[in-house]
C-alpha cells in the first residue's frame, strides 16, 4: 500500500502513526497550494526576497538558490519555507502577471489558447454561427492590418475572395435591418457591379465595369436623344415648343414625348444639346433662333442662338449646348423662333439630347 495519493501525492495517515496531525496538516498545505492554482509569475529563476505566505510561482528554467533543480515546478511559500510541488500532466495554472491560463503537458507549461485553428465547422464571435453562416461575428469594429517588414512580413495586405466559375456570384451584401440595400462584386459574370435596392428584391445596377476592357457603364444614368419625324411649322415672332415625338434612346424614360420635354428624375447636374435644322416655307429671308427653356418659362442662360444670314433650306442649322443644375421634377424643353419670315424646323435632323453628368 502506498503512503501517498496517486495524483497530488498527498500523504496518508498510517495506522498507529504518531503525531497524525502533522501528516494531516501537510496534506492540507499541499491542497491549499494546488487547488484553484494561481501563480504570481512563471519567469523567475531565484526566489523573491520577501515572499508572503501562500505566494506561488512556476519556477523558470535554470533555477538557483532554494529553487535549484526545481525548473518548471510549482514553488509554494508556506510556514516560512519553500515547498516544492512537481507538476503532473493536465495541471492548470493561472499566471496573474500575464492574465494567461497554462496547462502542463508532461514536458512544459503551454498556453491553452491554440496557435492555429484549422478546419473548424463553425466559428461565432459574439454570436452563434450556423450552417447558413458558418463564420458569424457580432461586433462594432473590425481591423485587418498588414504584417510589417520588421515583423517578418512584407508590409502589404491583400484580402482575397474567390468563386468557382464566372457564372457564380461573389460579392459583399450590404443590409439595413437584414434587408439587402446594396450588392458589390461579381454577380453572374466577371463584370464588376454595384447594384442597389429599396426592398431587397428588385435591384438596379448603378455601376458596371467590363473586366475585359475596363470600360465603365452607368446603366441607370438618365440620358436621352429625341427628334421630330415631321416638319414643325413656326410663325413669325412667337417662341414655340418643338414637337419631339420620337426618341433614339430614352434611358429611365426621362424624356416625356407626349409633352415634348425632359423631366429630371433626380437632383443633379445635366448636360443638354440641340440641333435645329431650317426648312423653307416661302422665303429664305427668315431669321432662325433657338433656345432651351426651364420649366416652360425661363430661358436657360447660355442656350440662346440665332442665324441672321440668308438661310439655305435643309442645310442651315443652329447647334445649342449648355449645362445646368436641376431639381427632381424640373423640365427642359426646346423652343424655336422665326423673325422676318416664317419657316419650318425640319423633320429627322431637328433633335434634342441630354444626360446627367453629376
Amino acid at each position: 500500500m502506498s503512503d501517498a495519493t496517486t495524483h497530488l501525492l498527498l500523504p496518508y495517515i498510517l495506522a498507529a502513526q504518531a503525531q497524525k496531525h502533522v501528516t494531516h496538516n501537510e496534506a492540507l498545505r499541499t491542497l491549499d497550494g494546488l487547488v484553484q492554482l494561481s501563480v504570481l509569475d512563471r519567469d523567475l529563476t531565484a526566489p523573491p526576497g520577501s515572499p508572503a505566505d501562500g505566494d506561488r510561482f512556476i519556477v523558470g528554467s535554470g533555477a538557483t538558490g532554494d529553487w535549484a533543480g526545481w525548473d518548471l515546478n510549482v514553488a509554494l511559500w508556506t510556514d516560512g519555507a519553500w515547498l516544492r510541488l512537481p507538476p503532473r500532466t493536465g495541471w492548470r495554472a493561472w499566471v496573474e502577471d500575464e492574465s494567461l491560463l497554462l496547462v502542463y503537458d508532461g514536458a512544459g507549461w503551454v498556453g491553452t489558447t491554440p496557435d492555429a485553428l484549422q478546419n473548424l465547422a463553425l466559428l461565432g464571435l459574439g454570436t452563434t454561427a450556423d450552417a447558413s453562416n458558418p463564420f458569424s461575428a457580432k461586433l462594432n469594429a473590425a481591423l485587418w492590418t498588414a504584417k510589417t517588414v520588421a515583423e517578418g512580413g512584407t508590409g502589404d495586405l491583400f484580402y482575397t475572395m474567390n468563386k468557382e466559375a464566372a457564372g457564380d456570384d461573389l460579392g459583399l451584401t450590404l443590409q439595413t435591418g437584414f434587408v439587402t440595400k446594396a450588392l458589390v462584386g461579381l454577380f453572374g459574370s466577371d463584370r464588376f457591379r454595384l447594384a442597389v435596392s429599396a426592398d431587397g428584391s428588385t435591384f438596379f445596377d448603378g455601376l458596371s465595369v467590363d473586366n475585359a476592357t475596363g470600360i465603365v457603364d452607368q446603366p441607370r444614368l438618365p440620358r436621352f436623344k429625341a427628334y421630330t419625324n415631321y416638319d414643325n411649322y413656326v410663325g413669325v415672332g412667337t417662341w414655340t415648343k418643338i414637337g419631339l415625338n420620337n426618341t433614339d434612346y430614352n434611358d429611365q424614360g426621362a424624356f416625356d414625348a407626349a409633352n415634348n420635354h425632359f423631366v429630371a428624375p433626380v437632383d443633379g447636374t445635366y448636360l443638354f444639346g440641340a440641333t435645329l435644322l431650317y426648312k423653307i416655307n416661302a422665303s429664305a429671308t427668315a431669321r432662325m433662333r433657338g433656345r432651351l427653356v426651364l420649366n416652360g418659362t425661363t430661358e436657360i442662360r447660355g442656350s440662346l442662338g440665332e442665324i441672321s444670314a440668308t438661310h439655305v433650306s435643309l442645310a442651315t442649322a443652329i447647334w445649342l449646348q449648355t449645362m445646368l443644375p436641376l431639381t427632381a421634377g424640373d423640365t427642359v424643353e426646346l423652343q424655336g423662333y422665326f423673325r422676318v419670315a416664317d419657316g419650318y424646323f425640319a423633320a429627322d435632323h431637328t433633335s434634342f439630347w441630354g444626360c446627367k453628368i453629376g
